[in-house]
């Protein structure tokens, strides 16, 4: 007889409106179009529906100058610098951005700064192709990228009294709060956004884990390893107390031998990680154990993004 087990399921998890929107662009594309569509990038950090887009007839490439001139090609949901959409109009490219607006959200923020005399501090991971887009909205050393709360010491802006913060979508609320904390501590001056700039899906998945963190004893967070947002989910279960928190990427990584002797779980699912796998999940624990699935939700999301004009009309 199986061992029982309870798996706590934290709501909400999984697409958000943004990664919902990038992954219909792609379809629509290939509708309109005709196979192949270029996507620079991943169009979202998630290897399911990137090989699922593919099969398609989508063709992810990192660089513009990997795309022919003559074939449509895609921005991903992570934004893109400057300089690429101009090039791909000096190349009279047929192209579809597909950033989410909560991000195009933060480059107008940091552009509108800019034009009132401000330097940018941004709160972000160095590499991360969201960081990479916003920073390049702006030219060169106008954008101060800051990872931690050490790195708000070494910073040297031009000038202390004219700065704005804006940051990533994807990052931990309670780290970037000690990092705002310690950015208005150095720069009192220092104007935040309107609107917190972490986007309302990372915020409430994390809300989510928070509130199962207390009954269970392992949580298993499906989701990319690039995968910014399903990262932090990971780190959130840890910091509320939960001793074994694990990203995987679907259920044939599950490390069944760790989580021998344990009576409840947690499962959530990044912003990029689609509900199929999540039922996978589920599925897998029921060839193991005698389980109870429970819901914990902590909100409801009603957030839909329009897809650009250009898809919505006939070839």
């Amino acid at each position: 007889m199986p061992e029982p087990l309870t798996l706590y399921l934290a709501a909400p998890r999984g697409f958000c409106a943004g990664v919902d929107r990038a992954i219909k662009i792609v379809e629509m594309a290939l509708e309109k179009w005709g196979a192949p569509v270029y996507v620079r990038h991943e169009i979202v950090h998630n290897k399911f529906v990137v090989d699922g887009l593919r099969a398609k007839g989508a063709v992810f490439v990192e660089e513009l100058d990997d795309c022919p001139a003559d074939r449509p090609v895609i921005f991903s949901a992570h934004g893109v610098p400057k300089s690429v959409p101009a090039e791909a109009e000096r190349r009279a490219m047929t192209f579809v951005d597909a950033t989410c607006p909560l991000v195009s959200k933060v480059h107008i923020e940091a552009e509108r700064h800019f034009q009132n005399g401000l330097q940018m501090v941004m709160i972000g991971h160095e590499g991360h192709p969201e960081t990479l887009g916003t920073m390049g909205q702006l030219p060169e050393g106008e954008v101060l990228l800051v990872e931690t709360v050490a790195d708000v010491a070494g910073i040297a802006p031009r000038d202390p009294e004219r700065l704005a913060f804006i940051t990533q979508t994807t990052l931990s609320v309670d780290d970037t709060a000690g990092i705002v904390a310690a950015l208005k501590a150095r720069f009192p001056a220092i104007v935040g956004p309107h609107k917190e700039d972490i986007c309302y899906a990372t915020t409430n998945r994390q809300e989510a884990v928070k509130a199962i963190a207390a009954k269970i004893d392992a949580l298993l967070v499906i989701g990319a390893p690039n995968s910014s947002n399903s990262k932090r989910l990971v780190e959130v279960g840890r910091a509320a107390g939960c001793a074994y928190a694990q990203l995987v990427q679907r259920a044939t990584d599950i490390d069944w031998r760790a989580l021998a002797g344990i009576r409840a779980v947690g499962v959530t699912a990044g912003a990029s990680a689609p509900e199929v796998l999540v039922n996978e999940v589920i599925d897998a624990f029921r060839d193991h154990f005698d389980v109870t699935v429970e819901l914990v939700e902590t909100a409801r999301e009603r957030v839909e993004f329009k897809v650009p004009r250009v898809l919505r009309e006939q070839a």
